[in-house]
């Protein structure tokens, strides 16, 4: 059996999407700045695309800029902001959880001058919100907080951090020159209707990519609020209303769209397989989460769950000391192994899975994540990361579960018999 649960690296491309790609790489491959036929029907793809994810977000139209995905975007986030407001301030808060696109971001921007704050986290992965407000000054002129954590799927009290930005601003009579609040929502767009709030709870930009959302890898798009002032990121030719130029990757922004509206809206693929629209995905993803957990809870001894447990499927408001988690991800310590062991291993019977982020190049490297939420050496040594589509099924999460049990005890068995041969 064959059972992918690393969604939160990549998902697979719908096939309606790679139909729609390539159309725009065989027949309309114009250039969407030339004034022909084929260059105007390059362009109402970008067009077409931009207002999917648009809806999605629910922004206007023209605060939709695509990139190459979402580190561009993160990346264009903190040099935009920064670049357009180095006369306003030089401070920087965000938080010690964050995607590695943000963290290597602001560690940049501490060589250039600007003073970081990275703010702390729980157990549970929620940042300190008595530490943020204490760190707003007259210097804060970025702040950015990730929507879904990536290794936990924890959901962070986006609306509360947006009025406290709002309160500082409106207090100072700065709002459009202070601060700026961003999102990373990679994880949580086209999962969590929720998104298509973040803009009227404050939220001034917002990363997202494609490959998430089974569209294409290599594309992305970052929404500015139209009222702040942002430097562009990429400079020539004036593409992307001057802010990144560059012809536009035409196939993969048509695919990008096509992906938007498939997880959103949900029909038929390609292949005549039917797509769920999201609220179907969302209950999917739940369902199959709840069940792998509880079975694991059940049938596997010493497991300590790293997400919080309670699922957010709905809803932009958040409520004072609810901590919630995407239900697209679960990570859990199973203690006395070693979580890259446990990947292999169920490889080698087709359930594919993460030991934490799979956006670094050092994979090997220790999860600053769990570290910042105060977890052991063993415990993060031990953790893996299930992550889902909603296209899974109850029979492969009994099937996951089986192995899954075969799989720790297998290990913990070989590790007593080597300790005991060391004691010896």
């Amino acid at each position: 059996m064959f059972v992918y649960l690393d969604n939160s690296a990549t998902t697979k491309q719908y096939e309606a999407v790679t139909a729609e790609m390539l159309k725009y790489m065989k027949h309309d491959f114009g250039n969407p700045s030339s004034l022909h036929g084929l260059g105007i029907e390059a362009e109402k793809a970008v067009k077409a695309a931009r207002v999917s994810a648009a809806a999605a977000l629910g922004v206007l139209t023209e605060e939709v800029y695509f990139t190459s995905g979402g580190t561009e975007s993160d990346n264009a986030a903190v040099y935009g902001a920064l670049t357009a407001r180095k006369r306003t301030g030089k401070k920087i808060i965000t938080s010690a959880v964050e995607h590695p696109a943000m963290i290597e971001a602001c560690r940049r921007a501490e060589n250039e001058g600007f003073e970081v704050v990275y703010l702390d986290v729980d157990d549970r992965g929620i940042i300190d919100m008595a530490q943020l407000e204490s760190e707003m000054d007259d210097e804060v002129v970025f702040v950015s907080v990730m929507h879904v954590n990536n290794e936990t799927g924890t959901v962070q009290p986006i609306e509360m951090i947006g009025s406290l930005k709002d309160a500082f601003n409106k207090k100072r009579r700065r709002n459009k020159t202070g601060m700026i609040l961003h999102t990373d929502a990679v994880q949580s767009f086209c999962k969590l209707r929720c998104v298509s709030g973040l803009k009227n709870a404050g939220v001034d930009m917002i990363s997202v990519s494609s490959h998430k959302v089974h569209g294409p890898k290599g594309v992305g798009a970052l929404y500015i609020r139209g009222s702040i002032n942002v430097s562009p990121f990429i400079v020539g030719g004036g593409q992307e209303k001057n802010m990144r130029s560059g012809t536009e990757n035409v196939p993969g922004i048509a695919g990008f769209g096509k992906a938007v509206d498939l997880c959103m809206k949900g029909t038929t693929d390609g292949d005549g397989a039917a797509v769920q629209g999201l609220d179907e995905v969302t209950g999917k993803m739940s369902k199959c989460r709840a069940f792998l957990l509880e079975g694991i809870r059940s049938e596997i001894k010493d497991v300590k769950v790293n997400s919080p447990e309670n699922v957010k499927t709905e809803g932009a408001t958040d409520t004072a000391g609810e901590v919630r988690c995407c239900p697209s991800i679960l990570n859990i310590s199973f203690l006395g192994t070693r979580g890259e062991v446990i990947l292999h291993t169920l490889e080698e019977r087709g359930i594919y899975v993460s030991t934490g982020s799979a956006c670094s190049s050092n994979k090997k490297g220790r999860s600053h994540v769990l570290s910042a939420m105060g977890l052991s050496d063993k415990e993060i040594e031990s953790a893996v990361r299930f992550s889902f589509s909603g296209d899974e099924t109850v029979e492969q999460m009994e099937y996951v579960l089986s192995e899954l049990k075969t799989a720790v005890e297998r290990f913990r068995r070989l590790g007593s018999v080597l300790d005991r041969k060391s004691v010896v």
